[in-house]
């Protein structure tokens, strides 16, 4: 009989948290990888898959063969899983784009990812005074949900902010699942062990099949370099060159569950003194004007992630100094111009209206959601795109881009812009810039299964709409101000993604328009009076271009400066 071992999360140590990526960006709306029974079924699909493969490690074919789905399904099974997966040393994560096949995924990584494929998102808590919210946004195209029953604007001047899920909601929630999901999770990493005692009381957990958990969750704040076994009091300074004796699968369920449940009361009494407290400075009223001086703020989370939230009429700009951690969160901004200008892991945009969206370079997945007449530009190496309406998306991406759930009117363009160091941050994340896939989008289900808003009956099988591709004679290109980055931009001929043939001679000809206009103007002779209203003119023509383009945000900029 062993002593209890004390839990890892009481006052001044270390905290258990769930990995937020996985939630994030890790579930598909496919419903062959959503089991009814997913322990028995994955156990047999485990078996199946490891003896199928000499070193634990399964391509695209034996998924789809295994699965019983289709190829381009299974590559983005494994795409997937590298995207989120915890360690950058795993050879999946390390590969390029494209070459996933050639190293496989670890068995038992991708079977925890078929698993949590079960997980409901935290529905939203219901508003206390529904009249508040009468005048919902937008008014022509309502989305379903309490998410975007308020604008941006509304969300913040009535406090309504309070009951979406926050950041201890949701932990609060994934911890849940692991707690009640745990016994079976183990039970797929676990083998027979040697000693005495037959089924469950056999099984043994290995130092190798202990740290896939870190897949799900981690100790601490940090996401990078998550060693989950050094965390534990099992294989913690274990001598590298002699293996680590094998754990009883019952006591590291019984360290998990304690440690899962002290974190658990921790964010409860940390939510219950906030709510007992004074408001808080994000929880406060914002006055927002028409001034281009940002009126909202943003915030920095202590689990590796920066937030922007509630920018209006404004333009906003984070350099990489500015971001602490490795995510962002851009929330709940309308009509302004974001200029995220950084090298970050991973990005989620959600609940913006009638703005532009400058992300630097996500080495990771980004995630864009429930926004409306948005235009997101962003170098990455992976976009999913899920519930948004009459938005543009400027790519350059190294696969092929997702597109989920309800989606409506939605263009995408290869990317057009550059900054000075948006090839080095492109470089330090991973994204090659001789790969962009912007126009071959995928189109998955219409209908999230991991939503656990009710939907519709008799369409859960239809596909999503995807995307059409920006006219060439449509495109121009973004130029970002210089006082932004504090020093030349340079052209967009600096754009690191190559135009496809047709932008780009389309960028040739209105060049040469230009010069010939240029041209025609200065030899023309034209009388004092003639000129100005040739130049009044321009302007009305001009105004009118802006604001069809929505190239009037930008000016917001320049009036800023």
């Amino acid at each position: 009989m062993t002593d209890p071992i004390e839990p890892s999360t009481s006052c001044g140590t270390t905290v258990i948290h769930p990995r937020r990526e996985p939630f994030d960006h890790g579930l598909l709306p496919i419903q062959k990888l959503i089991f009814s029974d997913p322990t028995q079924s994955l156990t047999a699909l485990k078996k199946k898959l490891l003896d199928s493969s000499s070193n634990h490690r399964v391509d695209s074919a034996a998924i789809s063969d295994s699965l019983q789905i289709s190829t381009d399904h299974a590559k983005l099974l494994l795409d997937t899983l590298a995207s989120v997966h915890h360690s950058d040393s795993e050879p999946l994560v390390r590969n390029e784009p494209g070459q996933n096949d050639a190293v496989g995924a670890d068995v038992h990584d991708l079977v925890l990812l078929l698993y949590i494929q079960s997980y409901k998102r935290l529905l939203p808590r219901s508003h206390k005074d529904s009249a508040s919210v009468a005048d919902v946004w937008p008014s022509t195209s309502a989305f379903d949900g309490y998410f975007s029953a308020l604008s941006p604007l509304q969300l913040m001047r009535s406090n309504s902010r309070r009951f979406m899920p926050s950041q201890a909601d949701e932990e609060a929630h994934q911890l849940l699942y692991l707690q009640k999901h745990l016994g079976n999770i183990l039970s797929l990493l676990a083998e027979p062990g040697e000693g005495e005692g037959e089924g469950e009381e056999s099984l043994v957990l290995t130092m190798d099949r202990f740290e896939h958990l870190g897949f799900l969750v981690q100790f601490g704040d940090k996401a990078e370099g998550n060693c989950l076994s050094q965390s534990s009091p099992f294989f913690a300074n274990s001598d590298p060159d002699m293996p680590a004796v094998p754990v009883p699968l019952a006591q590291v369920h019984d360290w998990l569950m304690q440690n899962i449940t002290s974190a658990l009361e921790h964010i409860s009494e940390r939510t219950s003194a906030k709510e007992n407290g004074p408001a808080s400075a994000t929880d406060q009223d914002v006055a927002m004007t028409d001034a281009c001086t940002v009126s909202a703020k943003s915030s920095t989370s202590t689990r590796d992630s920066s937030f922007i939230e509630g920018i209006s009429k404004s333009s906003y700009v984070k350099h990489a100094s500015d971001i602490k951690g490795s995510s962002v969160k851009v929330l709940n901004c309308q009509e302004s111009t974001i200029y995220v200008l950084a090298p970050l892991r991973y990005a989620i945009v959600y609940g913006c209206s009638d703005a532009t969206i400058v992300l630097g370079a996500v080495g990771k997945a980004v995630r864009v959601e429930h926004c409306e007449r948005v235009h997101v530009i962003v170098a990455a190496k992976r976009i999913c795109i899920a519930n948004c309406r009459e938005c543009v998306f400027f790519l350059g991406v190294n696969q092929q881009p997702l597109m989920v759930g309800d989606n409506h009117k939605l263009q995408v363009a290869p990317y057009n812009t550059c900054y000075p160091q948006l090839t080095e941050h492109m470089s330090e994340v991973g994204i090659l810039p001789t790969v962009n896939r912007w126009n071959e989008t995928l189109a998955l289900g219409m209908l999230d299964p991991h939503d656990s808003l009710s939907h519709p009956a008799g369409v859960s099988d239809a596909q999503a709409e995807s995307a059409t591709c920006v006219d060439p004679d449509q495109l121009t290109n973004f130029v970002i101000p210089n006082w932004l980055v504090g020093e030349s931009t340079g052209s967009t001929k600096d754009n690191p993604f190559a135009l496809p043939d047709a932008y780009a001679a389309s960028q040739l000809r209105n060049q040469k328009s230009l010069g010939e206009l240029r041209q025609l103007i200065q030899e023309a002779s034209l009388e004092e009076n003639r000129k100005r209203e040739f130049s009044s003119v321009l302007h009305v023509h001009f105004k009118d271009w802006l604001h069809a383009s929505g190239n009037i945000r930008q000016l917001y900029c320049l009036q800023g400066e």
